[in-house]
């Protein structure tokens, strides 16, 4: 969140990622002679079918006659953005097997590389090859290991490269067969709209599906799954089947499961069914001018302050006060301040700390540190009688060191030292403690691409760095409102970039966080679905609060995709959300400024 206008934060972010994923490179391997029962095992390596057998991200590959290096086709992709133009395989291998992939390729910064080898994942590259040249490297499965990707791209910014005749020699594997059906389905944790599900594994399966009422509404890669969006007070029945690259299992037993009557946990019961959020300029002040306390219009059922702020970086020392009359002429005492937050929580209103934004870097890198922000937050929360707290992390506060890669078992320091405090803090003050976060895309959806700095170092390791933090309190979680603004273009489910100002970026951005996604493409590491009464959707109030304004009408549509699965457009969801928490706001100070324009919307639509 910021004190005055927007920077092109995202934008830089991604910038100096692309930048820093240049210094990553390879070295060819020399390739032995295949033993006389070793058969070429890719699929369509020529190109001379198209693209059957392959896949390539966000749409980067086509089939061309022309350049070729063999036949008659060969492989164009074209990096874009954020994509290096990966275009891929799963192939079928032996264990404790050697193998010599190769490839034929054209272009600068091309890449080959084969991943899931169960021993040391390889990868070889040429910086510039104006003509053909061709990429060889081994490798050697693991012990249990059965299937490896085997993939070529390109680099960040770099122009359209072009792969041809491409080839995996070595011992066949087992034909895989379709996995069994999956046993024991049952239903765990069940909400007003939610229910849990887990079952059996099944031998060989690489994934499952899960069916709601015979149709398909979630695919995952672990033996249980969370299906949400569903109405309260209502009876559903679920099946699974197992999946794997021969096919899909027959559907299991049925289990019917019913929803409860009342609304989502997470101590968020205070609040509404739908609930409008928003940050109140409490400590400064910027063009939008001063609010008090006293007169935020009764349509805020969640009012953040703005902002608590660290006595330096690392500290942990968290201190808020008022603006300065200097500052904002109009600012009431702090009696008045106190009365006026009692008022508004007499009235069903929360009122929290937000801790951070725009300019308050925090460091929780010492014990020392994370200590010190339970006692000094806690400080806050009593002195003004509060409700619980916001974490607006924002710039260099969270990144994650090089070699931490899953967001299940995070080990860098500020991520374990923030997660430990909040638990603390929901700890000491109970069930009725309301938490909520607002990162920004760069910090949560990124991670559907990058997370940390990679598997081989040299990426921002700023990408994804919320979810690991996001995941372990999700059992404590309110509400988490992403940003949807001062963001760059950011990948959503479909492998298709999205953008700012319309309804189909916030649609996008939302069903991910509501379908959960593999962090990093590696679908082993899936982030789990938040409840959609966790979830609201963070917007500007005016054009002058951010990057990303969207009208009321763009803000209805992408409301009624998500919750009524209408006003869709291009992008198709993963399920129908009626259950939505609602909307959050940078800020009431603008929404006032602007005539009141988003919390009328807000009212209008859910009848506030």
């Amino acid at each position: 969140m910021e004190r005055t206008g927007p920077p092109a934060r995202f934008s830089g972010l991604l910038a100096a990622l692309s930048a820093a994923l240049l210094v990553v490179g390879g070295l060819a391997a020399s390739a032995p002679a295949a033993a006389a029962a070793d058969t070429d095992l890719a699929r369509n390596g020529g190109f001379e079918a198209g693209l059957d057998g392959w896949s390539c991200t966000g749409g980067s590959g086509a089939v061309v006659s022309t350049p070729t290096h063999g036949g008659t086709s060969a492989l164009k992709a074209t990096p874009a953005g954020s994509d290096n133009a990966e275009c891929s395989q799963t192939v079928t291998v032996k264990p404790d097997s050697t193998y010599t992939l190769s490839a034929w390729v054209q272009g600068s910064y091309v890449y080959l590389g084969a991943s899931g080898t169960g021993t040391t994942d390889v990868s070889t590259w040429t910086p510039s090859s104006p003509g053909w040249t061709q990429l060889t490297t081994t490798f050697r499965t693991g012990a249990a290991t059965t299937s490896v990707k085997i993939y070529t791209h390109g680099w960040y910014g770099t122009p359209t490269y072009y792969a041809d005749d491409l080839t995996l020699v070595g011992p066949g594997g087992d034909p895989v067969a379709i996995p069994a059906t999956p046993a024991g389905l049952r239903a765990g944790t069940i909400t007003s709209s939610s229910v849990a599900l887990s079952w059996t594994g099944s031998t060989g399966a690489a994934g499952y599906n899960v069916y709601q009422g015979g149709t398909k509404v979630l695919s995952v890669t672990g033996t249980s799954a969370t299906v949400t969006g569903l109405a309260a007070s209502t009876a559903y029945s679920f099946q699974v089947t197992a999946t794997n690259s021969a096919g899909e299992s027959a559907k299991s037993a049925a289990v019917t499961a019913t929803t409860t009557a009342g609304g989502g946990g997470g101590g968020g019961s205070g609040l509404p069914t739908h609930a409008l959020v928003g940050y109140l300029h409490s400590s400064f002040a910027n063009g939008s001018g001063y609010t008090r306390m006293a007169d935020v219009p009764d349509s805020w059922d969640v009012i953040d302050l703005a902002f608590g702020e660290p006595t330096s970086v690392t500290s942990g020392d968290i201190r808020f006060s008022l603006c300065p009359v200097t500052e904002c002429p109009n600012v009431e005492s702090v009696a008045e301040f106190k009365a006026a937050i009692k008022a508004k929580q007499a009235a069903g209103k929360k009122v929290l700390i937000s801790i951070g934004g725009q300019n308050g870097q925090v460091q929780l890198s010492t014990t020392a540190a994370r200590d010190t922000f339970v006692s000094s937050v806690s400080k806050i929360i009593d002195d003004y009688g509060l409700d619980g707290l916001d974490i607006d992390f924002e710039g260099h506060s969270l990144s994650l060191n090089t070699g931490d890669t899953d967001f299940r078992s995070p080990t860098t320091p500020v991520i374990v030292n923030l997660i430990s405090a909040v638990k603390t803090l929901k700890a000491k003050y109970g069930d009725k403690f309301v938490l909520t976060m607002a990162p920004e895309t760069f910090f949560v959806q990124l991670g559907y691409q990058y997370y940390g700095s990679g598997p081989w170092g040299g990426q921002d390791p700023r990408a994804g760095a919320y979810l690991p933090v996001i995941h372990a309190l999700r059992d404590d979680l309110t509400l988490l409102h992403v940003q949807d603004y001062n963001s760059g273009s950011i990948m959503g489910l479909d492998n298709q970039y999205h953008s700012m100002g319309g309804a189909d970026f916030h649609i996008a951005m939302t069903d991910m966080l509501l379908t959960g996604f593999p962090v990093a493409g590696d679908t082993t590491k899936v982030f789990p679905a938040l409840r959609p009464d966790q979830v609201s959707i963070g917007l500007p109030a005016s054009t002058q609060a951010g990057n990303g304004y969207t009208s009321p009408s763009e803000v209805n549509k992408a409301l009624n995709c998500l919750t009524k699965k209408a006003d869709c457009g291009s992008y198709a969801t993963h399920g129908t959300w009626p259950g939505l928490r609602g909307l959050m706001t940078w800020s009431i100070n603008w929404d006032r400024f602007n005539n009141g324009e988003f919390s009328k919307n807000f009212d209008a639509y859910f009848g506030g």
